[in-house]
């Protein structure tokens, strides 16, 4: 077995055999539910161990069955206090007579040869020999029993379990606190010993009737120095318990002391309200994992608040109130930075959160601030993006990010200030924006441009902020279908970056990951990729930590690679984001995990695979109506990528059907001028361009072109695919003059850009209407330029040259120039290549 499987299979197997047989086949059946094969091999193992006397080269069983009185060593065993995978725990006392004291008998199983045990076992005894702390269970001796059997004698506590202790005693608030500040100082003095605890939990901290803490169990300790193997902790960094582990332990990532901090944040968040931080409607370790990497915890006054409104009797629900209140504020706050999911944002120390307890005690201000709610908001935009293009939704979040500058920046400032400050900032935005926040018919854009401004001001010296207020509206902006300014926000953005001496590599990942966005759909693919690359070994060692964030950036990669012809490139980075979002239990993964289906099945229809991309599209569909129902906003995307396919294949009459429905669910989602909406009705004309039905493409068209117009200007770079298409219609309803204005207003949108392929584009429209109208010689100088622009920059057989090409051969052949036909057959070659035999342009 390997080293990676077995780092699996073992803190499953340690647990399964502390268990008796009905509650291990319960417990393998709950395995089962999420991995059949992981609970096949368990099964497989646990037969082996019953029913095999080589199993791990030594029964997993004591062979000489040990009971009050056997002797170990010099110890006589007086009763069982525990027993594990590993071993047990005796009570025991010294049977030699060289002196009278208890000790707790940690007894390894006999025989036991799994190296990865031996070792945890010489480690616990390593790290207990370093430790001497009042507040610490100390090591009085070790050795190896006359059968063979490892033990450590450690000092015997009479005590309980530190939440039982409060439990019982309801001990007053205070007093939990300088208790709590004895677990800190014995963790405090393991870590400056470079020993990481890696399982604090009630159990392991017992009180004694004298109101003594004690520390026990290093057993899947971790030293800090490298002077244990790498192998020797492997094993037990996951044998953690699981509703006190970070969310590091969770991952597999490194052990740090911060991870002592969280687990001690959920050790203190239970002795404050009896409960642990997570609301769970099952207790599966499934969700409890999900919620450890991904769920905010509940604030622990906010805990109280609502068992309160649980209690029928009145005296309980007042007093759950009280004590509620007592935690409102400095409480809430250590509490919550302990539990915070990247280390980086815990208390540096243990020393450090002891100290802050001490302010609270001491009436004096605290360290810890409420969690960022500007931060909490970027994380909020990037995985409802698809949510926040609908204008009431970008709304509410603008409301929330642009108090959330201030409140986050003034730090010094005392709560009811920075409140203060945080409505006042609100209500200034929306005043200058000549509106109210509850008012959803305020001109959103005018609204961000007020957020902007008042940011730049507040946050003139918060470099830091005023760059993550520029990315949140960035955001935003691209909901609304506002590249270019969304663009502009976040070169300011960079500006800003540059200035700083270090930053996070989250806020670095993801600004790359949303400038690559926005470059990619104003067309600039390679611009997109000359940003991001710099920053992929960046976020290659970031998997672990980041890994929303790397799948994200990695999404956005491989979309500017894909968009430029590069699809072993693009699929190699699709494939990582789906591997991580699979893994990754965050809010929002699920649909982001669908995003990167699409992503794949996009790359299908790219190399001609249609058939299999439909069945990814299908796939994809069906997994987001299971998970956020049929009216998300990503099922706009999926049905406008299934048109695509479908009208590829040559069924415009199935694409229709789908654009329907599409665009029913757009308008209901982002209203009739959203550019989502408007590229719906453009999509909807073509396929009715294609079944010859002008009349009713004319009606989408015209709408689409209506709202462009006002928008930008008749000859905006926004309206040349309007116009062109109105071209098309405008002439088979017999409107000539109609149509031909709208061509030229294709060649003048184009010679005024620079942009060589649209003139083309134009230039070809413009001679077509002339042919049809029955005026070849005008259109003949026109198709020359034309082939002569393209040929120059694309060579001969590119199938634009060819689709003039074709043109030019029938204008040829109604005037009776030698060499139509042959032109005809060359064009239709060049076309059958590059679009394909049953494309509509062939």
């Amino acid at each position: 077995m390997d080293a990676a499987r077995w780092l699996q299979l073992s803190p499953h197997l340690d647990a399964l055999l502390e268990l008796p047989a009905p509650a291990r086949a319960r417990r393998l059946d709950e395995i089962a539910l999420q991995d059949a094969a992981l609970a096949a091999e368990l099964a497989r193992m646990l037969a082996l161990e019953a029913g095999r006397e080589d199993f791990l080269a030594q029964p997993l069983v004591v062979p000489r069955a040990l009971r009050e009185g056997s002797e170990v060593g010099p110890y006589r065993l007086e009763a069982l206090l525990g027993e594990g995978g590993m071993g047990q725990v005796w009570r025991a006392s010294r049977a030699d007579g060289l002196y009278q004291r208890r000790v707790a008998l940690k007894l390894l199983r006999p025989g036991l040869a799994d190296r990865s045990l031996r070792m945890r076992f010489a480690r616990e005894r390593e790290i207990l020999a370093r430790l001497a702390h009042p507040h610490i269970a100390g090591l009085l001796d070790a050795g190896i029993s006359a059968e063979g059997v490892p033990y450590l004698a450690l000092e015997y506590v009479e005590g309980e379990p530190i939440t039982r202790y409060w439990q019982r005693l309801d001990v007053p608030l205070p007093t939990r606190l300088r208790m709590f500040r004895q677990v800190c100082e014995a963790v405090t003095h393991a870590h400056a010993n470079l020993v990481v605890h890696c399982d604090l939990k009630p159990s392991n901290i017992l009180v004694t009737a004298d109101g003594q803490v004690r520390l026990l169990d290093f057993g899947i300790a971790k030293l800090l120095d490298g002077a244990a193997p790498r192998d020797a902790t492997r094993t037990g960094t996951r044998a953690f318990t699981l509703h006190y582990a970070a969310p590091e332990q969770i991952r597999g990532g490194p052990v740090t002391t911060m991870t002592d901090v969280y687990s001690l944040g959920v050790v203190l968040y239970e002795l404050l309200t009896g409960l642990k931080p997570y609301r769970l409607k099952r207790q599966s370790d499934a969700e409890w994992e999900e919620a450890i990497l991904a769920h905010d915890p509940v604030r622990p006054s906010q805990m109280l608040l609502r068992q309160s409104e649980l209690k029928a009797d009145r005296v309980q629900r007042q007093a759950l109130r009280r004590r509620a209140r007592r935690l409102m504020g400095d409480l809430d706050n250590i509490v919550l930075k302990t539990l915070c999911k990247a280390p980086e944002q815990r208390y540096p120390s243990v020393e450090a959160l002891s100290q802050d307890l001490q302010r609270h005690l001491d009436g004096q201000p605290v360290r810890a601030r409420p969690v960022g709610a500007l931060y909490r908001l970027q994380k909020y935009v990037r995985r409802h993006r698809w949510a926040i293009a609908t204008a009431g939704a970008a709304l509410g979040v603008l409301a929330i990010a642009v108090g959330a500058v201030v409140w986050q920046s003034r730090e010094a400032m005392e709560e009811a200030h920075r409140a203060q400050a945080m409505r006042g900032f609100i209500v200034g935005v929306f005043e200058q924006a000549g509106g109210t926040p509850g008012d959803r018919a305020l001109d959103l854009r005018a609204l961000l441009d007020g957020a902007v401004a008042r940011g730049d001001r507040e946050l003139a010296r918060q470099p830091r902020a005023q760059a993550e207020l520029l990315g949140v509206i960035a955001g935003l902006r691209m909901g609304l279908g506002d590249d270019a300014e969304a663009k502009r926000l976040l070169d300011r953005q960079s500006a800003l970056m540059a200035r700083l001496p270090s930053l996070p590599a989250g806020l670095r990942l993801d600004a790359a990951a949303q400038r690559g966005q926005v470059l990619r759909r104003l067309g600039d693919a390679q611009g997109c990729i000359d940003t991001m690359i710099p920053l992929a070994p960046l976020a290659a060692g970031e998997r672990r930590h980041l890994p929303a964030s790397v799948a994200e950036f990695q999404s956005q990669l491989g979309r500017c690679l894909r968009a430029r012809g590069d699809v072993d490139g693009a699929r190699r980075l699709f494939e990582q984001a789906l591997a991580l979002r699979r893994e990754t239990r965050t809010p929002g993964a699920a649909v982001e995990e669908i995003e990167s289906r699409l992503d794949l099945a996009a790359l299908q229809a790219d190399i001609g695979r249609t058939h299999e991309a439909l069945v990814g599209y299908r796939d994809a569909q069906a997994r987001l109506e299971a998970e956020a129902g049929p009216r998300h906003p990503l099922q706009v995307d999926i049905g406008r990528q299934m048109a695509a396919v479908l009208r590829r294949q040559g069924h415009p009459g199935r694409a229709e059907v789908h654009l329907v429905d599409t665009l029913a669910a757009a308008q209901d989602l982002h209203g009739a001028q959203h550019p989502v909406t408007l590229g719906i009705r453009r999509e909807l004309a073509d396929v009715l361009l294609d079944q010859s039905r002008f009349r009713d493409a004319a009606v989408p068209l015209r709408h689409r072109h209506a709202v462009l117009a006002a928008r930008y200007g008749t000859l905006h770079p926004e309206l040349f695919d309007s116009h062109l298409a109105l071209s098309q219609v405008e002439w088979q309803i017999e409107r000539l003059g109609a149509a031909l204005g709208a061509a030229r207003a294709v060649t003048a949108i184009a010679r005024r850009s620079g942009d060589g392929a649209r003139t083309v584009r134009g230039l070809l429209a413009q001679a077509q209407l002339l042919h049809e109208a029955g005026r070849s010689e005008e259109a003949r100088p026109l198709l020359l330029e034309a082939r002569a622009l393209r040929s120059a920059s694309a060579g001969a057989a590119d199938p634009l040259v060819a689709e003039v090409d074709r043109a030019l051969g029938e204008v040829d052949a109604a005037l009776g120039q030698p060499g139509a036909i042959a032109r005809l057959g060359r064009a239709l070659h060049f076309l059958e290549a590059g679009y394909g035999p049953r494309d509509p342009r062939t």
